[in-house]
Formats: structure tokens, sequence, C-alpha cells
């Protein structure tokens, strides 16, 4: 794992708030796997993410191995498609993803992350997913293109998914998470402003 001065000198590329506004969802990625040691500094960003009581809950598995990221892919599709149309990720819109021709849910990638609660807890599932935007963060600022893959949470879940990824069967894979290096420039993806439902300041009610 990188010390931290190291890690502070290889993800400056990009400033936080550059990183943060440039950040897509990227779903076309080159063929070159991620080497390790910008997996290592990605796994280094996530864990700097607060924690409840500090209890830093995360854990990480990767994948790298394309047979491996296609049966996930298969298994994952079979099971939407078999889920009742009313299920909330058997949606009509995520039925007509997944059943097109040679849709794979990883898009190609080459590398995958799973960033898997190690114990249960009521702020567990908000840790991991802090922990996961930090980790994109730091990918976007070293050029690489990420995207969270919600298809693919069931079927990891599962204890034959689970013992073949070498995942203790208590832990709860969380945040399943693409990462390779972008093919093609994506376009800008306009955000909606905050939506501010209320600002409760003494010093605004004494300005007025």
């Amino acid at each position: 794992m990188l010390n931290r001065s190291h890690e502070t000198k290889v993800i400056s590329d990009m400033s936080a708030i550059d990183a943060i506004y440039s950040r897509h969802a990227i779903r076309h990625y080159k063929d070159e796997i991620v080497d390790s040691e910008l997996i290592d500094t990605l796994l280094d960003a996530a864990v700097q993410a607060p924690s409840a009581m500090h209890e830093s809950p995360w854990a990480f598995s990767i994948i790298q191995d394309k047979s491996l990221l296609h049966g996930i892919s298969e298994d994952a599709k079979k099971s939407i498609l078999e889920k009742d149309s009313h299920s909330s990720l058997a949606t009509k819109h995520g039925i007509d993803i997944v059943s097109q021709k040679d849709y794979e849910i990883f898009y190609n990638a080459n590398t995958l992350i799973l960033i898997c609660s190690r114990f249960q807890g009521p702020f567990v599932q908000a840790d991991c997913w802090l922990a996961a935007e930090n980790l994109m963060i730091a990918a976007c600022a070293k050029g690489l293109g990420t995207c969270v893959i919600g298809f693919a949470i069931d079927t990891l879940n599962t204890n034959d998914w689970k013992e073949r990824l070498g995942i203790p069967l208590e832990m709860t894979v969380v945040a399943p998470i693409i990462v390779g290096i972008p093919s093609g420039d994506p376009s800008p993806i306009d955000r909606k402003p905050p939506n501010i439902v209320a600002w409760r300041s003494l010093a605004l009610e004494l300005s007025k």
C-alpha cells in the first residue's frame, strides 16, 4: 500500500474539485488492464473516507479475470430476467437493457473492484459508499473511468459467487465498481442544481 507522501504526489494530477466535476459514469473501455500500483492508489484513497465510530468496515476484492467477469454478468442477467417485473432491480427499463444481445453488465471492462462490508451495522453501508466515492474521484484524477454496477449486487452476494471469488460468506458486497481506461471522451452531463428545501440561519433572518 502506498505511503501518505507518495499518495499525495500520485493523485495530485487534478484538483479534488476538478475531479468531482469531471467524474462521469464510463461505459466504454480500452483493452488495457489497470496496473496494480494504480489500484493500490485507488484503494488507499478509498480508506481515507470517514466512517462511523472510526470502524472502517470495508474490505476489498479485485477481479481482473475476464472469464469470471463474463460469468458474473451472465448469472446477473439471468437473475434479473427471472425476477418479478415489479421488483426494485427488474424494472421494465432494466429488463430491456439486459435483454440486448451480447450485453455485458461490466461493459467489457477488465477490472472490477468490490467494496464489501465486514460486518453489519446501521451506518456500515453508508461508510462503504463514502469509500466508493473516494475511489471514483481518485480514479478520475488519475485519468481512469469508473461505473457502479448495481445489476451485479444480488448475484455477487450469493454464496456460490462469494466462494468462487474468495469473499468470506459473512461479508456483504456493497459497491461493485468497474475501473478502466476510457475509450473516447464522454460528453459532459448537466446536473440539476441543489434542491434546498429549508435553510435556517439567524444571520439570514436578521438581514431581512
